[in-house]
């Protein structure tokens, strides 16, 4: 399912549930989630314009010397000469857009500056006027750190532990079934079926979706009756950290923004909103020694999300967009304003500062 790393072999894994069944240093034990987090959603600004910001410019980099340079710009011109249209695509079709961001390898210190005009997303430019036109798509925009023998595992198993990771987040988060509404089994059968209380809140969230067992917390699903994505792009910014953590299980934390571009279901519809979906998950990738996991598979440790323009208060298990007019016929000043597209501030923090209030979005 990965795009990358070396699988680990059958008999590896066979190996450890062999040591687990025999007691080494005491009985596995049974996961649980430890911090499950109820779902805090922001709401797209309502009864005025919204918000829009700039770019910033990709910060510059040392080169190694003149050579280095002068090979960049033959490169480059020979590109324009080949095909101009690439390049000018790569620039943002000559609008003046800024290139592509340098992938995010730790938290920003502060959000994306602000920009004076306002410009609308189009069919064509679905994420125009956003700073997610010069983000990355797909799995494309997690950045994975490099692998280090950690805890239980070898750099090898490490570094399939974190492609195995973002398979998961492709699976729950970018797989066009389950943004279509279907249910997100590669991404289930990741999840340690041992891990009870995580089984216990699936079940109920695809058969009773609710405040406490919802299904956005995990996994992006859209309402296809009402809403139909724009293009084959889904935008994302974000990062993947890990640590020892209990038992000598590797801890991994996924921190990642998705920007969803949707318009009305209706045939012909035209008009483009942006969803925009930010999720924390910290997975545990247990030693099958200590924990009673299935191989291949991790336990959840805490899950997540904070939501613009995905409706608010609206436990329905599908993400909700609503558009121009929808959010001129609400009334305005619904709590605080946030900039979706801010990721200096932790998941963490944005929840404690909403409670159980939606906020106003700046921008989508």
């Amino acid at each position: 399912m990965g795009k990358g790393g070396a699988s680990i072999p059958d008999e590896e894994w066979e190996r450890f549930l062999r040591e687990a069944e025999a007691g080494t240093q005491g009985a596995p034990e049974e996961p649980s989630a430890r911090a499950r987090m109820v779902t805090r959603r922001l709401q797209e600004e309502t009864g005025r314009p919204e918000g829009w910001r700039t770019h910033q410019l990709a910060p510059r980099r040392r080169g190694k010397g003149w050579y280095a340079v002068g090979l960049l710009v033959t490169v480059g011109l020979l590109i324009v000469a080949l095909d101009p249209g690439r390049m000018a695509g790569w620039f943002g079709g000559g609008g003046g857009e800024s290139p592509p961001l340098a992938a995010e390898s730790e938290r920003p210190d502060k959000p994306p500056a602000t920009q004076a005009a306002i410009q609308l997303p189009t069919l064509e430019e679905p994420f125009k006027g956003s700073p997610a036109v010069r983000w990355d798509d797909g799995t494309s925009g997690i950045s994975l750190p490099a692998a280090r023998a950690t805890g239980w595992m070898s750099k090898k198993q490490v570094a399939h532990a974190l492609d195995r990771t973002r398979d998961f987040l492709a699976a729950s988060s970018l797989d066009r079934g389950v943004l279509r509404g279907e249910r997100p089994t590669k991404a289930i059968a990741l999840i340690n079926p041992h891990q009870q209380d995580v089984q216990d809140y699936l079940a109920a969230a695809f058969s009773a979706p609710s405040r406490e067992n919802d299904p956005l917390l995990l996994f992006s699903r859209l309402a296809t009756t009402k809403v139909r994505l724009v293009g084959n792009v889904v935008k994302t910014r974000g990062r993947i950290t890990y640590r020892e953590g209990k038992r000598g299980a590797v801890e991994v934390t996924t921190d990642v923004t998705y920007v969803y571009p949707v318009v009305r279901a209706a045939p012909g519809s035209d008009e483009v909103a942006r969803t925009i979906v930010r999720r924390e998950v910290v997975m545990s990738w247990d030693d099958p020694a200590k924990v009673v996991i299935e191989p291949g598979t991790f336990s959840l440790v805490s899950y997540k999300v904070d939501t613009t323009n995905g409706g608010c208060d609206d436990f329905t298990g599908y993400l909700t967009p609503k558009f121009i007019a929808e959010r001129a016929a609400k009334d305005s000043g619904h709590g605080p304003e946030v900039d979706p597209y801010d990721r200096s501030t932790s998941v963490d923090t944005l929840m404690q500062e909403s409670g159980d209030k939606c906020r106003t979005a700046t921008r989508s």
